[in-house]
């Protein structure tokens, strides 16, 4: 009687995985293959963006003006504290600062109504979206130079010819409220930006529990602030910056309506006059790397809302 024997199996090796838990290949060679077509794209990046930025922060350490070419060399912080101790561009920085937050809130109020307007059903829904998003892609120096001769002119504008079939005499609006006609051609223009985000967000919310809250008893009011509110914060943080982002550098509305004068001056008209007015290369290079701070500054509570945003909508 013969007794098989029976060979022990011999123990395989396991190899690591060369893949990460979203299965890209996770070795060096394989990482740089998928990277490399993004190289180019990269490095114009880098060149467009980034070198004038690294030229303008090294001319804003020296002291470098047109009208005095042989008064040239280093100033170290010179030009800097001379932006702060400047009293226009301190009143520039307080232009700036009510210009920024009266569009941004005045854009998100009337934004928020009109996205709640068309988040209901009604005949021609479509067409009156598209509508809406018009004003936000005409060209900015266009919609500045239409409410300036167009809307604001005190003989011929639209305000002033509407006062007078009333029996209403018109004003000179933007010699008497200067600030005020550039905050109503911006949220004219900025207010379909902030509609197309918080539209977004309504269509967002959970019919389900809406039509609960109604069949409790909930009014319509209270279901807006109780659950359409906390609901939309997050959608409201992330307009309101990036509004905040373009609204703080924008230029064309100051220059092409008031020409910065009466008060309208903000931070990118005094470093374009600065600039181009008073030929100081050095003084507009610090002027403008601390309005690239500051609009970091704000880009940063931006890219966290985004990212809180999206962290939320995955976690559904």
């Amino acid at each position: 009687m013969t007794t098989a024997t029976q060979a022990a199996p011999t123990p395989t090796t396991v190899r690591p995985s060369t893949t990460d838990a979203q299965g890209f290949p996770t070795e060096p060679r394989a990482r740089w293959a998928r990277r490399a077509p993004l190289l180019p794209a990269l490095v114009f990046m880098i060149v467009v963006t980034q070198l004038p930025f690294v030229a303008t922060l090294v001319i804003s350490f020296f002291r470098w003006s047109a009208f005095r070419p042989d008064d040239r060399g280093f100033a170290g912080f010179d030009n800097y504290a001379a932006v702060f101790i400047d009293a226009d561009l301190r009143a520039s920085v307080l232009t700036t600062i009510v210009l920024t937050v009266s569009v941004v809130l005045l854009s998100l109020a009337f934004g928020l109504g009109i996205a709640l307007l068309l988040d209901r059903k009604f005949l021609g829904r479509s067409i009156v979206r598209t509508m809406i998003i018009a004003p936000f892609l005409v060209v900015p120096v266009a919609a500045a130079l239409l409410f300036k001769h167009a809307i604001y002119n005190p003989t011929f504008g639209l305000i002033n010819g509407v006062l007078g079939w009333f029996g209403l005499e018109g004003v000179d609006w933007i010699s008497q409220f200067p600030l005020g006609t550039i905050v109503f051609q911006l949220v004219w223009q900025w207010t379909p930006f902030m509609t197309l985000i918080l539209l977004a967000g309504l269509q967002s919310r959970d019919a389900e529990v809406l039509e609960a809250a109604a069949l409790d008893g909930a009014t319509p009011w209270k279901s807006f602030v109780f659950m359409t509110l906390p609901h939309m914060r997050r959608y409201l943080e992330l307009a309101g910056l990036l509004g905040a982002i373009y609204i703080v550098q924008h230029f064309d509305a100051v220059f092409t309506i008031t020409s910065g004068s009466l008060g309208t001056a903000n931070l990118p008209y005094t470093i374009y006059q600065t600039l181009f007015t008073a030929q100081n290369y050095g003084l507009a290079s610090a002027q403008g790397v601390l309005v690239v701070i500051g609009t970091i500054v704000v880009a940063t509570f931006a890219l966290r809302a985004v990212s809180s945003l999206l962290k939320e909508e995955a976690s559904r």
